[in-house]
């Protein structure tokens, strides 16, 4: 009998809980918390079976899209431990803080600017705004002060010869350093970019929200270095860019919200920053953003090392330095979202049937095998199919459970073809394929199995 589908209304998407999808994560082996059989850590996540294929699919379409396409554009892995010197001048040091108050009675720290609903770092306008305000417990707070977000190390194998420095906040840093690098072994001129996929760190004052706001995080980030007078242009071309990119890999436009931070409220280095905004189960919140950082890394940094980091023009015969458009992608917040808008929940033959609608790029598993039994003879064929597609794809083999349990896993983890070996494709030598959507079923042959999954995936 046919399976019938009662569509999801847009509602469907939106009655997605938090406390939810965090069940659905860890049910499907998305996401687990960290050394979760101690009791976790807050701010710090895994990302499981299926979550590490989801978030590797997102970089590669990334780095697709912003490098490999582009003649303008270059990559670099830089390291998470840099000389300090380098965030004394990027002035992270002194300015990468949040403001923050204490719970008077039970010491917990909160961000003032979230409780005050805020969007600035002004702590007089922070104190006036909460001075009648009390803590989520309903106890008086502290006047707001500034925390560094930067977690700290040593470096160096004796006690008290020791450096210390920090964990990364940010990838942009090792970029700007590398400025000169990448001009001497490069054939590139302005304007170009460099792109950083990499981990950061951020000693969040109030980490949670799942894997929204983490204190270990991956950032897809790019420094685009542009003469000053056409840094407008390149930052309305990336932030164009970005939404293309994010409904491309499933992201419903509608759910995406543009906000540009007022002067107080944006970072000490940008002259325009946008965020671009996402209506998540527990709010818009911020996903993506992008910022004029104007010329201020390159100067900072050439001057705390005294080397010339500046762009000789051959057109003006003039030495500048160069403007920066920065783009900047959270990896974790954009998966979220991708989870958020793929999740749906329909009811076929009577029965709930959860799907995740992820596009077939996105997909951790772009097709299951399943033979209708575990008979050897259909276990040898189902398998020879398996070892002739799976190098081309992540294919998983299920044999396991009644064929209806393991369409709806697969449709659960977003899998966009099922094919199904049968008795008749022993004679036949033909497949049922489903898809997941829809799940229209055809029947193809063997032979032509892997241009059909060509053409689809």
């Amino acid at each position: 009998m046919p399976e019938e589908t009662t569509p999801p209304t847009d509602d469907t998407r939106m009655e997605l809980t938090l406390e939810g999808l965090t069940g659905f994560a860890k049910r499907r082996g998305f996401v687990f918390q960290a050394s979760e059989i101690y009791g976790g850590l807050a701010g710090f996540w895994d990302y499981g079976p299926l979550g590490v294929e989801l978030v590797n699919n997102i970089k590669a379409s990334w780095w697709r899209e912003f490098v490999n396409r582009r003649t303008d554009m270059v990559g670099l892995d830089t390291s998470i431990i840099q000389n300090p010197t380098l965030w004394k001048a990027s002035g992270h040091v002194d300015e990468f803080v949040d403001p923050m108050v204490d719970d008077l009675v039970t010491r917990k720290r909160y961000r003032a600017d979230h409780l005050a609903d805020l969007d600035t770092t002004d702590l007089a306008k922070l104190s006036e705004a909460l001075k009648d305000t009390l803590s989520p417990d309903g106890n008086p707070l502290t006047e707001p002060k500034m925390f560094n977000l930067m977690f700290t190390t040593n470096v160096g194998a004796v006690e008290g010869e020791s450096t210390q420095t920090y964990l990364r906040p940010e990838t942009a840093g090792g970029i700007f350093t590398n400025f000169k690098n990448v001009l001497d072994t490069t054939r590139q001129r302005l304007p170009f970019g460099i792109a950083q996929i990499g981990k950061s760190f951020r000693n969040e004052l109030t980490p949670g929200e799942f894997i929204f706001r983490v204190r270990e995080l991956e950032i897809m980030e790019l420094e685009y270095f542009t003469k000053p007078e056409d840094a407008p242009a390149a930052f309305d071309e990336f932030l164009a860019l970005q939404k293309e990119w994010l409904a491309s890999i499933g992201l419903d436009p509608n759910h995406l919200h543009e906000y540009e931070h007022p002067v107080d409220g944006r970072a000490h280095y940008s002259d325009k920053t946008i965020d671009l905004e996402f209506d998540y189960p527990f709010g818009t919140k911020e996903m993506t953003g992008i910022a004029n950082r104007t010329n201020y890394d390159l100067t900072q940094h050439a001057e705390f090392s005294g080397k010339d980091l500046r762009y000789f023009d051959e057109e003006t015969k003039q030495h500048i330095v160069p403007y920066v458009i920065e783009p900047t992608f959270g990896l974790g917040r954009i998966a979220l979202a991708v989870l958020c808008d793929a999740y749906r929940e329909e009811e076929v033959n009577g029965e709930k049937r959860i799907v995740l609608q992820l596009t077939p790029e996105m997909a951790p598993i772009k097709a299951a095998i399943l033979p209708l039994s575990k008979k050897p003879e259909l276990s040898s064929l189902a398998k020879e199919i398996f070892a002739d597609i799976a190098g081309d794809w992540r294919i998983e083999y299920d044999e396991t459970q009644s064929i209806g349990k393991r369409y709806r896993r697969q449709d659960e983890i977003g899998t966009p073809y099922c094919i199904t070996v049968d008795f008749d494709s022993l004679e036949d030598k033909a497949v049922t394929v489903r898809e997941r959507d829809t799940m229209k079923q055809d029947r193809i042959a063997i032979t032509n199995l892997k241009a059909y999954l060509l053409e689809r995936l």
